[in-house]
């Protein structure tokens, strides 16, 4: 037999094997289906440390079994977790955390007769120099750059101080990198605590075959209810498999073997949703598709210390924001998936965002720009050039199309990723493609993209957009520690930088979710999070 008969052989007896082990667990357990959530993952989980969080993958594993000091809501409103409570000094320096006494780590002999103690201020001490010791390598120990220092000042306080203020801390702090984890049981297991999570969440590990399947068990123990002060969680068990396939992962959930899946791939996209975006009858009486923002912003970027004429004039770039309809652009390019960028650059999800803030389709006014602009200039046939990768020709070329009409010529630079990142960095492309993802969940992830001290290729600013007082604002946030107050600072800076129109919103980013009828209370996170604490399945 051949290595690739032979290859093809192992991947169909897998396959086969996956199959059987669904089929099995499908019949045997019927009778207790409803109280267990299944999902899939196309990559193996790398640890369920929460020091080594990084992919999605292991943060939605890792968000069922630890906790932090704090957490956040769906709507990225911080909420108590762990500390029930918190001040921030008057210097926006000091945060002081009050802990609850009524959160224990997950049963371990190790532990001693009561096989579970209490969570104090020592072991969030312990946790967090961990984080930011070398020999432990995390890869989120930049989440504790702008820390000074930590520590428990008794059991239940416990502190932190910054170097410089820093608005976006506590949004830091809900990161799966800052869960608490007991040192007892970290030093026992060494690097193998990876397989032997103990922690504080809803969920306790059980079982782990790695590629095959992990299973996570109710914690009877866990401190937080529902509103209506029952017990949480309400499911009594977690099973994650590992298809690496996402049309393999489709069928298992058409037949009802995996409760929920994310996103769209190109395999199954057009099976389940009509050209408009909508779900398909053939699925409508079994399945629900539930969309939310996700912290992503697609846009054009102008260089504002480009040379070429077009560039410079603000007439012309906003005649660019104006001269498209992007609600047509959504639905022709992404079967309705996206949101309009009628906004600013924050993106829908976060609290400071505005949809009426931006531009919106008005040709005729763009074609009167356009001819302001020649008027005042004398050129006659304005150009621009737009760089972009092959992934996203087609939006390119969209707009190409929809400014001819308003009398301007657009001519499109396809180039390797690669070679647009170094080349915006450095300030060699006039008009280019581009995205940003939050790093954390504030605002001034993506306002910082706009600060004169962050131009590119030593910051995010990529524009070399420049304003006086957008640059006094955006230092005033820092000091501003009343969370709707800054809010309201950031629309300001928002809107301030985009009426000078640096960049060409073009849509922020949807999650897609489809789950099975039975499955309620599962949510969409803008930061694009797992959270099975208040999941039950009828």
């Amino acid at each position: 037999m051949s290595l690739h008969k032979k290859q093809l052989f192992t991947y169909l007896f897998i396959i086969c094997i996956l199959l059987l082990i669904f089929s099995c667990g499908s019949k045997t357990n019927s009778n207790t289906d409803h109280l267990v959530f299944r999902y899939n993952e196309h990559k193996n989980i790398g640890s369920l440390d929460p020091a080594f969080s990084k992919d999605i993958s292991d943060i939605w594993a890792t968000n069922q079994l630890f906790n932090g000091l704090v957490q956040m809501d769906n709507d990225l409103n911080i909420q108590p977790c762990i500390a029930k409570s918190w001040t921030v000094s008057e210097d926006a320096l000091t945060y002081t955390f009050l802990l609850r006494n009524d959160v224990f780590f997950h049963k371990h002999p190790l532990f001693g007769k009561d096989s579970t103690r209490t969570v104090n201020a020592n072991d969030f001490e312990y946790s967090l120099n961990r984080l930011i010791d070398k020999k432990v390598a995390s890869p989120g120990s930049w989440v504790l750059n702008t820390v000074e220092n930590f520590k428990a000042i008794n059991d239940s306080i416990f502190q932190i101080k910054l170097k410089s203020p820093f608005p976006a801390f506590l949004g830091l702090l809900t990161m799966k990198y800052c869960s608490v984890v007991p040192k007892d049981i970290v030093d026992y297991y060494g690097s193998d605590f990876r397989s032997h999570p103990i922690g504080t969440g809803p969920f306790k590990f059980k079982r782990w075959e790695e590629n095959l399947k992990l299973v996570f068990r109710k914690n009877e123990n866990y401190f937080e209810k529902d509103s209506l002060d029952h017990a949480l969680p309400y499911l009594e068990a977690i099973a994650i498999t590992f298809l690496p396939d996402k049309q393999s992962e489709f069928l298992q959930f058409t037949q009802g073997n995996i409760d929920f899946i994310i996103g769209l791939d190109a395999s199954y996209k057009d099976e389940i949703l009509t050209a408009n975006g909508a779900l398909r009858s053939d699925y409508a009486g079994e399945v629900d598709m539930v969309r939310g923002p996700y912290l992503n912003t697609e846009y054009l970027a102008f260089y504002m210390d480009s040379e070429v004429t077009e560039i410079k004039s603000e007439l012309l770039r906003k005649a660019i924001n104006y001269g498209f309809d992007r609600k047509k652009m959504m639905m022709y390019l992404r079967n309705g998936i996206g949101i309009p960028a009628e906004g600013g650059f924050i993106p829908k999800g976060l609290p400071s965002y505005n949809n009426s803030i931006g531009f919106s389709y008005k040709p005729d006014l763009a074609r009167q720009l356009v001819e302001q602009f020649k008027i005042e200039t004398g050129i006659k046939n304005p150009a621009i050039s737009i760089t972009t990768t092959g992934n996203y020709l087609s939006f390119s070329e969209y707009i190409q199309r929809e400014l001819q009409k308003i009398g301007l010529t657009v001519n499109i630079d396809v180039i390797p990723g690669a070679a647009l990142k170094d080349a915006k960095a450095n300030g060699k492309l006039d008009m280019f493609r581009a995205s940003w993802v939050a790093d954390y969940p504030d605002a001034e992830n993506y306002l910082s993209l706009y600060y004169s001290k962050n131009f590119a290729p030593n910051g995010p600013n990529y524009t070399h957009f420049k304003s006086e007082l957008f640059d006094s604002w955006y230092e005033d946030a820092f000091m501003e520690t009343n969370v709707k107050k800054r809010t309201l600072l950031y629309t300001k800076m928002d809107s301030l930088m985009i009426q000078q129109a640096p960049i060409v919103p073009l849509f922020y980013d949807e999650i897609v979710r489809f789950t099975r009828k039975n499955v309620k209370g599962l949510e969409v996170s803008p930061v694009y999070v797992l959270e099975l604490k208040h999941v039950k399945k009828d």
